[in-house]
Order: C-alpha cells, then sequence, then structure tokens
C-alpha cells in the first residue's frame, strides 16, 4: 500500500521538469513508491510526444516553466485525457494562468507524499 493508502504499484506517472536533477530525483522517489515512470522529460514538445505516445497515463507531475515555455498545452491534452495533473514550481500560485486554477500547485521543494496526495489523494 502507498502513502494515504494509494497504491502506486503500476501507476504510470509523467514527469515533465526541465531541471535534470530535480527531474531525476522527482522519478526515482515515486519509483521508489512503486510507479511507473514516463519521462522524464524537459520541454513542452518532448512531454506532448510521450502523451501522445502513451495510450494510459495515471498522473502527471509538471514544472510550470519549461525552458521559458509554459506547460498549459501539456495540461489541455492530459485534461482531454482525464489525467489527474499537478504543478511544480518555483513560481507562485497567482502567477498561474487562471484557466488552470483548478490544477493543485505545488511550491519547490516538495516532498513525493505531497505530490502522491495531490494527484490521488
Amino acid at each position: 500500500m502507498g502513502i494515504n493508502g494509494v497504491c502506486l504499484a503500476g501507476r504510470r506517472i509523467l514527469v515533465v521538469e526541465d531541471n535534470l536533477l530535480i527531474a531525476l530525483t522527482m522519478a526515482r522517489l515515486f519509483r521508489t513508491k512503486g510507479a511507473e515512470i514516463i519521462g522524464p522529460v524537459g520541454s513542452v514538445k518532448d512531454a506532448l510526444a510521450l502523451v501522445n505516445n502513451y495510450k494510459r497515463i495515471d498522473g502527471a507531475v509538471l514544472d510550470v516553466n519549461l525552458r521559458g515555455a509554459a506547460a498549459y498545452a501539456i495540461v489541455d491534452v492530459l485534461r482531454g485525457k482525464s489525467v489527474p495533473t499537478v504543478f511544480v514550481t518555483g513560481y507562485d500560485k497567482a502567477s498561474i494562468d487562471p484557466r488552470y486554477a483548478d490544477v493543485p500547485c505545488l511550491q519547490k521543494p516538495v516532498t513525493v507524499e505531497r505530490l502522491i496526495g495531490a494527484l490521488f489523494g
């Protein structure tokens, strides 16, 4: 059993983060909880390619700002697939486009437990 009664075994989680160290750390932490990782990738283009190539994604963790490009296009596609998504950012929540106010937003640094709670809690 995972965090807060949530089992991550077999769940596929997309990690989109342009800071390689943060991306690899998140991926490793999710793997230790039993999740399968899609990515990590650090650009909107690469993330959209993964989203379009995977039939099943169970959750997604996205940095809001990816090398100067907003991650909103990724969220739009994930919404169409009903994929739970959470933003992880160094920016204030007020800086996020109001159209995405329903997407949970966690400030860096963040624990894997908080990420899991925001996605599946």
